[in-house]
């Protein structure tokens, strides 16, 4: 038997279902007056908000927008009530997921909730100060995870050239609007446009499919009755380390035939070979199968923590100018 008495684990798992919940008449990111993201401007987590609310009703107001200088301190906004919602990026279709934003969410923040997901078709574009060629490059600055997932087109283009790491592609961009070098940035296009600097090369991704997924945070949970599909997100930690300790989540939701989107391993900050478990999957928190399944794996495992039951996002396509 894969299940367990629900008698026995309604009142351990009663947390998961009573977290305070929005009663908003419209999606908890078209409410809120302040909006946060991950800064400085022209950063492709910008892109993402700004095409998010280019899908709004035409009858929201426009909300307050706040650029945050790092992931902790955007996610740390959104948890102190600097801002109602935030954005940030948590999972790249090539580098995968953005481990700092997935470690915040489970060891640091206890307070919010993953409330609308977001996908960004990403095309990244080598961008310069105004004059400066293509062969005068002698360095390239952007994000780690930019410059990674450029390497082949650097490696073919720019053999040699120096690769510097920046906390954003914006603040690659501006680093670079900023010296009296030949050096180039991979950024946006709206970076570009917003420190004076010039697109040297388009589309410079080594892959056409490279996408990222983006999620807005806020303190409320999403209302679960949205005219959309739903993902949950939950993060599951083993008592310890034992044969068979992945099967005994696996086996609750294979026997309520849910799909799971997306599982991962993190290191649990407990020690070397210890690890929790991110699980992506379909259905809303108070779904029937979905809350019996999340209510029998508190049963058996050390702590089950919801990160948050939302619409699930829908590929935006790549902007190609601003």
């Amino acid at each position: 038997m894969t299940g367990c008495a629900p008698t026995g684990c309604a009142p351990i798992g009663h947390h998961l279902t009573t977290w305070d919940t929005s009663t908003l008449p419209l999606p908890l990111v078209y409410s809120a007056r302040t909006l946060g993201f991950l800064g400085p401007k022209g950063t492709f987590t910008e892109e993402a908000l700004l095409a998010t609310l280019a899908a709004a009703p035409e009858t929201i107001s426009s909300p307050k927008i706040i650029p945050f200088p790092s992931l902790a301190d955007t996610v740390q906004a959104v948890a102190d009530g600097i801002v109602d919602c935030a954005l940030v990026p948590i999972e790249n279709s090539i580098e995968g997921s953005v481990s700092v934003t997935v470690d915040l969410l489970a060891h640091e923040v206890s307070n919010l909730q993953v409330v609308r997901e977001v996908r960004l078709g990403i095309r990244h574009r080598l961008i310069a100060r105004p004059g400066v060629q293509l062969r005068d490059i002698t360095k390239v600055v952007s994000h780690p995870h930019a410059n990674a997932q450029c390497r082949g087109w650097l490696r073919d283009h720019l053999p040699g050239v120096e690769v510097e790491a920046a906390n954003s592609t914006a603040k690659a961009v501006e680093r670079v609007a900023g010296v009296d070098e030949p050096w180039a940035a991979i950024g946006t296009a709206l970076a570009a446009q917003e420190y004076g600097c010039v697109v040297l090369e388009e589309s410079i991704e080594d892959h056409e499919d490279n996408e990222t997924r983006f999620v807005f945070l806020s303190r409320t949970r999403e209302r679960q009755d949205l005219s959309e599909p739903y993902k949950t997100s939950v993060v599951c930690r083993i008592l310890k380390d034992q044969p068979g300790a992945l099967l005994l989540i696996l086996q609750e939701f294979a026997h309520r035939y849910l799909n799971l989107t997306k599982i991962e391993s993190r290191p649990s900050k407990r020690g070397l070979g210890d690890y929790i478990f991110f699980i992506d999957l379909e259905g809303r928190v108070n779904d029937a199968q979905v809350n019996d399944a999340l209510r029998c794996l508190t049963c058996k495992l050390l702590e089950v923590k919801v990160l948050g039951s939302y619409p699930v996002g829908v590929p935006e396509a790549a902007p190609d100018a601003f």
